[in-house]
């Protein structure tokens, strides 16, 4: 990466040149992300789902790598009843790229509490 004095600038320098990539083959202002661990995934499955819903959270039911990324199963109470075990549950599937970032989510099932498959 070569630098050059612009007029004006003082001490700063720019780079010359925008597409230098280092010796691994990135791009030299290509920053470095850290993958997260499946725990950490289905933490963030979770809030995610949180804040996006604003439903009460039970729990993650799964978690699985994917080419992208993870793939966590969460379990939301819908609709909170009378007694509690009438409530109405959904699972949602929410899809993290390796960094933990939301790529998408969707609401794969909704059933009563305590009437499973």
């Amino acid at each position: 990466m070569t630098a050059a004095r612009i007029r004006g600038d003082g001490d700063r320098e720019r780079r010359r040149d925008r597409d230098a990539r280092d010796d691994a083959g990135r791009y030299v202002d290509e920053e470095e992300y850290e993958e997260v661990s499946a725990a950490e995934a289905a933490r963030e499955g979770l809030r995610q789902i949180v804040g996006l819903t604003g439903k009460d959270p039970l729990g993650i039911t799964s978690i699985q790598p994917t080419d992208d990324g993870w793939l966590v199963g969460v379990e939301v109470v819908e609709d909170h009843r009378i007694p509690a075990s009438t409530d109405l549950l959904g699972l949602y599937e929410v899809e993290l790229d390796m960094t933990g970032s939301l790529l998408g989510y969707r609401r794969s099932r909704r059933y009563q509490r305590g009437k499973g498959d």
